[in-house]
C-alpha cells in the first residue's frame, strides 16, 4: 500500500522491436536544412538554375550583332546622341525635328501654350515655331473696335478674350485654319472639348505626318452611341 503523498512510479514500456527516439526541434531544423542544401547542390551540379544564368550585356559600340544593324527602324531618337542618321520617321531621326501643333486655343490651351512654346523655344530637337489652330472669331477691344481674334494674338501675342492679362510667347502663332495649322505636324496636342474631334479628325488625319504623335490633354471622355464605348 502506498500512501496519499507518494505515487508509484510511471513505468513506460519498452518493446524488444519498437524504440522511441526523441529529437529536439533544433536538431530537426538542422537536419532539414543539410537535406535542401545537399538537394540544391545536386540541382546545380546537373541543371543549372536559371537565376544563375549569366544574363547577356549590351554596351553601346559593341560588336554584338545588335550593334551591326545600321538600319534600326525600331530605335527611338535621342535628343543627346547625334550620331543617328537621318531617317523618314521623325520619332527615330535626330536630325528632323518635331514640329509641334496645339489644337485648342481656349484658357486651358492658352495657358499651355505658353510652356510648350518655351519649351519649343529652347530645345533643338524641335521646331521653334508653334502653330495654335484657334477657332476665328470676332472679338470686341476696349478701344471700340472689332478684330480677329488671330490677329489679335498674333500682334499682341495675348489671348485677350480666354486668357487675357498673360503673354504668349512669340514663337507660338495662332492659325485659324486647321489643315494648315497641322500642316506636316510631328506631334499634336489636343486641349480643346470632345465633342468638337469627331468632325477634326478627318481634316487633322490628312494634314498631319503619317506617324504624327499626339498628346491629349481633354478633359472628358465621348462614348459612342452605338457601342457606348468611350
Amino acid at each position: 500500500f502506498f500512501s496519499r503523498n507518494v505515487r508509484p512510479p510511471i513505468r513506460k514500456r519498452q518493446t524488444a522491436d519498437t524504440k522511441s527516439i526523441i529529437i529536439s526541434p533544433r536538431l530537426q531544423a538542422f537536419l532539414l536544412a543539410l537535406v535542401f542544401a545537399a538537394a540544391k547542390s545536386t540541382q546545380s551540379s546537373t541543371s543549372p538554375s536559371p537565376f544563375n544564368r549569366r544574363l547577356p550585356t549590351f554596351r553601346k559600340n559593341s560588336d554584338s550583332q545588335f550593334a551591326n544593324k545600321t538600319n534600326n527602324s525600331n530605335k527611338m531618337a535621342n535628343p543627346n546622341d547625334t550620331t543617328m542618321t537621318m531617317d523618314s520617321n521623325p520619332q527615330n531621326s535626330a536630325e528632323q525635328h518635331d514640329r509641334v501643333c496645339i489644337i485648342g486655343s481656349g484658357n486651358w490651351g492658352s495657358a499651355i501654350a505658353t510652356l510648350v512654346g518655351r519649351n519649343c523655344a529652347r530645345l533643338h530637337t524641335c521646331e521653334t515655331r508653334v502653330n495654335m489652330w484657334v477657332y476665328e472669331e470676332d472679338v470686341a477691344l476696349d478701344d471700340g473696335t472689332t478684330r480677329k481674334l488671330t490677329d489679335v494674338i498674333n500682334d499682341q501675342h495675348e489671348n485677350v478674350k480666354y486668357l487675357p492679362g498673360i503673354r504668349l510667347p512669340d514663337n507660338v502663332v495662332a492659325v485659324p485654319d486647321l489643315a494648315q495649322a497641322c500642316d506636316q505636324a510631328t506631334l499634336l496636342i489636343f486641349v480643346l472639348p470632345h465633342q468638337f474631334l469627331p468632325r477634326l479628325m478627318p481634316t487633322i488625319k490628312a494634314s498631319c505626318h503619317p506617324s504624327c504623335r499626339g498628346v491629349s490633354l481633354i478633359k472628358g471622355l465621348d462614348f459612342c452611341a452605338d457601342t457606348k464605348n468611350p
